[in-house]
């Protein structure tokens, strides 16, 4: 009896020690890090954390030349099932996302055509236009890995986060503060059908696992 207790508890610790895993990838949200844990052989739970970083990355919207930064951080918890016994699965869960982009159109003594009228602009003039995808989204998509097995192995997602961004704005300076609210909204109408459309983060990432 005390042999057999003993190879259950070791069998117990090595099921244990072999369950969990470790992964990293790069994909559409940046460089990854993760941390998998199987229930069973058909269905494993894990969360990780992804990050783009900030980055600049100048664009022309509606006419208007702006500067732009792009900020992109996440952490997503997610439930994999194996649906067909083997490295292929479905997923689904729910990413927290800090995912914005800042529009910021700056005064240089030019003129600026906001909505359907022009204006003059100095130095003080500013616009800014907020893009941001909502902090929680649901998560679904398809993917290959994470399934119980030891040692090294390959990890493939390709899903999307659902959800839609809000765009906002706020304008301030000598010139554009004197700018109708038809002709904020109007400028911001132009501005939303070319980002504001967007209902999904994609993402697609690939990397490598290493269960212990």
């Amino acid at each position: 009896m005390k042999h057999t207790l003993m190879a259950l508890a070791a069998l117990t610790l090595t099921a244990g020690v072999h369950a969990q895993e470790v992964y990293t990838g790069i994909g559409t949200h940046g460089v990854m890090l993760g941390y998998a844990q199987p229930l069973s052989s058909d269905f494993t739970v894990r969360g990780d954390f992804g990050t783009f970083g900030t980055r600049n990355h100048n664009e022309r919207e509606g006419g208007i030349d702006y500067e732009g930064k792009l900020t992109y951080n996440r952490v997503g918890l997610f439930g994999d099932w194996f649906a067909f016994g083997n490295g292929f699965r479905f997923t689904g869960g729910v990413t927290f996302n800090n995912m914005k982009l800042d529009l910021v159109a700056k005064g240089n003594g030019q003129q600026i055509t906001i909505g359907n009228n022009t204006y003059p602009t100095d130095s003080t003039d500013r616009l800014n236009v907020k893009v941001e995808f909502p902090r929680a989204t649901p998560y679904l998509g398809i993917g290959y890995g994470h399934q119980l097995s030891a040692g090294w192995g390959f990890v493939f997602d390709l899903g999307a986060s659902i959800g839609k961004a809000k765009i906002s704005e706020t304008h301030s300076g000598t010139n554009f503060s004197q700018a109708s609210q038809s002709d904020i909204d109007a400028e911001l109408a132009e501005v939303r059908d070319d980002v504001g459309k967007i209902k999904a983060i994609p993402m697609i990432a690939i990397g490598f696992n290493y269960r212990f």
